[in-house]
């Protein structure tokens, strides 16, 4: 563009003088003064020219952007308004507004979701408060009895403390709940990376869950290549495991198997937990991996947590590199796991 006007300007100036040496001008004429003052003023009017030019060129070159990055300043504005009318802006930004209501879109489920969780967690708290109250209670009271009871059977004496410390330890449980929603709003989960036998962990953990299998009559089918070494987070990886087998054990029918299978397939590890219980509705399976999302919303003493242990999970498999889901249909859960091989 400037090339054109600094073109145009030559021409038009070559011309002008072809046309004052060409023309025969009296003194008195007002085209022969002004012709005469441009002739002797020509560079201050070649560089009035140029400056002029060049300035105009600037504007109009740079008014475009300027005006659409005012639009888009405007528009990044409405990202967080609570109207849902789409964000339009001109043809030439079609692109950006329809991203920009993308963006608004997700905000908005970002937002509801953090407060949905925040909810969870409000209400979990007040449920687990609440929940305190029942073997604290008991707890007082078996105790009082013992005390106050001058002559009180062996045997009596003997439910009245086994009920004492089975109260007792639901009350650790809540108590520990109530840290572990703590420890996952303020701590960043890292991976200390070593090198184990991962058939080991799995025989060991299932081997400490036989008193658990006992109360439902419960087996575990462990199928796992012999002396497999693995490289991962010990603790936290047995974490993953504690907390899906002791989903299982909770949510499985009586006198019915868990199997866990691991496989490696070239360069991935594959672990499968299988167990017969009754079949999750979509709707709770989706969210099943939610913080402080509880399938079992009655608070049942036998398998109310904190809803934790499945989102921990699933950040931990992530961290690892690897994806966690879950299936459930004809009363029969399955979580699969896939982790990278690394030996």
């Amino acid at each position: 563009m400037m090339i054109f006007y600094m073109v145009a300007g030559i021409f038009v100036i070559i011309t002008l003088k072809g046309f004052y040496r060409l023309r025969v001008y009296q003194e008195y004429d007002i085209m022969y003064r002004l012709a005469h003052m441009f002739t002797n003023y020509f560079w201050f009017f070649a560089a009035a020219y140029i400056i002029g030019g060049f300035v105009g060129i600037l504007y109009r070159v740079f008014r475009e952007p300027y005006q659409q990055i005012e639009e888009i300043a405007g528009a990044v504005e409405k990202i967080y308004d609570t109207g849902d009318a789409p964000i339009e802006l001109s043809a030439e930004l079609k692109g950006i507004a329809l991203n920009f209501t993308e963006l608004r879109m997700k905000v908005r489920q970002n937002e509801r979701a953090a407060k949905e969780a925040e909810q969870r967690k409000n209400d979990l708290i007040v449920y687990l408060a609440h929940d305190l109250k029942t073997p604290l209670t008991s707890v007082i009271g078996y105790l009082t009895l013992l005390k106050e009871e001058q002559e009180i059977s062996s045997q009596l004496q003997k439910k009245y403390i086994d009920i004492s410390l089975e109260k007792a330890e639901r009350l650790e449980e809540l108590i520990n709940e109530f840290f572990e929603i703590t420890r996952f709003n303020l701590t960043t989960l890292t991976l200390e990376i070593r090198h184990i036998n991962f058939t080991r962990l799995l025989e060991q953990l299932t081997y400490e869950f036989h008193p658990m299998l006992g109360e439902k009559n419960l087996k575990i089918q462990l199928s796992c290549p012999q002396d497999l070494m693995f490289a991962c987070d010990v603790d936290k990886m047995q974490r993953v495991l504690d907390n899906l087998l002791r989903n299982a054990v909770n949510y499985s029918y009586p006198d019915t198997t868990i199997t866990i299978e691991v496989t490696i397939e070239e360069d991935r590890l594959h672990m499968v937990f299988h167990n017969c219980g009754q079949t999750i509705i979509p709707e709770k399976l989706e969210r099943i991996f939610e913080q402080f999302y509880r399938l079992d919303t009655s608070r049942s003493t036998k398998s109310g947590g904190a809803g934790l242990g499945l989102a921990i999970s699933k950040e931990i498999i992530e961290l690892h590199g690897g994806t966690i889901r879950a299936e459930s249909e004809n009363e029969n859960i399955t979580f699969q796991i896939e982790l990278p091989y690394r030996i």
